[in-house]
């Protein structure tokens, strides 16, 4: 049996999850989380084979959760599963360490011979997706200018986001201004906009 961990904070959608895959004979759902950052600890208590992530999850994102996977348990696979199907999400998701990407809306078969194929050592990526994220390119930003971005995206003034991420108002106005001016934006509501919407952020 193929062990399977199911993280999903929607419980409507990891309940479904878990039913459908639970019909495959060869696969067992062995730990269920809502929060990104409960996904290490049931990996470990569960030991299972293979981790599905959603992106979009409190406590932690999926990528980030796909990066401390990795870290901390280098053998296990990981698919990461989401609604968004944006060409700077796969690039995130494949350098965090995630083995496939699938969007929701994918065949309930196509996620379960997903999972069998990351197991034989194959990469799985959803192909209009693939073919999109080479169109797209890497993203322009730096780590701490997607952390600045990510800062203000609420509406947080400078001092705010200077306050959160110890910078100084200078720095974050610096980089706000270099945000603004890659992603093409006319604001940093705009640029914040633009980043989501690419999957850099």
């Amino acid at each position: 049996m193929i062990r399977v961990l199911l993280a999903e904070d929607q419980a409507m959608v990891r309940e479904a999850l878990a039913a459908l895959l639970s019909l495959e004979d060869d696969l067992d759902v062995v730990a269920q989380v809502s929060r990104g950052d409960e996904v290490l600890e049931a990996a470990r208590s569960a030991e299972p084979d293979v981790a599905l992530l959603d992106i979009e999850m409190p406590g932690r994102t999926g990528l980030d959760a796909a990066a401390e996977l990795r870290d901390a348990l280098p053998g296990l696979k990981v698919v990461i599963l989401t609604t968004f199907g944006r060409p700077g999400y796969l690039r995130r998701a494949m350098e965090s360490g995630a083995d496939a990407f699938l969007v929701k809306d994918a065949p309930a078969a196509e996620l379960a011979d997903a999972v069998r194929r990351v197991l034989r050592g194959e990469r799985v990526i959803d192909p209009a997706l693939a073919a999109a994220a080479l169109a797209d390119g890497a993203s322009p930003l730096t780590e701490r200018e997607r952390d600045v971005l990510r800062a203000a995206a609420d509406g947080a003034s400078n001092a705010e986001v200077a306050q959160a991420l110890h910078l100084s108002h200078g720095t974050v106005r610096n980089y706000l201004s270099t945000a603004i001016q890659k992603t093409g934006a006319r604001n940093r509501a705009d640029a914040v906009r633009i980043a989501r919407d690419k999957g850099w952020l």
